[in-house]
């Protein structure tokens, strides 16, 4: 894969490869498969991948999240944009990174990933923001 998008911990990923797994296919050419709390959604057209490996993430996903009719595809994208720039310039301070940004993200503003790639990193992020008490923007995350 050209573009690789990592989240989580390693040592998770070992706990996680137990688990049963189960593979979505959807009309877009994207697949989604899901292992407990790991959630992995890959284009082979685009040569882009998604892996969000934290516990508590598919919880809070499907009890937290808006609907996807909530959002349109260029609010997520904007959104985006800004919460990669902050991960990415935390991740290059070692000493303000708090050991909590692991690797850095792949992400081309230019590329069009599609609704459910945006829509799963936002959640992703405004998880993330709640549970590492971090602040990405100058408002605060709705819990």
């Amino acid at each position: 894969m050209k573009n690789v998008v990592f989240f989580g911990l390693l040592l998770l990923s070992l706990w996680a490869c137990s688990n049963s797994k189960s593979i979505v296919k959807k009309s877009t050419g994207v697949s989604q498969t899901k292992t407990s709390d790991t959630i992995r959604i890959a284009n082979n057209e685009l040569q882009y991948e998604i892996i969000i490996i934290d516990p508590g993430f598919n919880n809070w996903f499907a009890t937290n999240a808006r609907p996807r009719d909530f959002y349109t595809q260029t609010f997520l994208e904007g959104k985006n944009s800004i919460y990669v720039s902050e991960w990415n310039r935390r991740f290059l301070q070692p000493n303000n990174n708090q050991n909590i940004y692991d690797m850095k993200i792949d992400y081309n503003f230019t590329t069009d990933y599609g609704f459910e790639v945006n829509y799963l990193l936002y959640n992703y992020f405004i998880y993330f923001q709640i549970k590492n008490k971090q602040q990405f923007s100058g408002f605060a995350p709705r819990p």
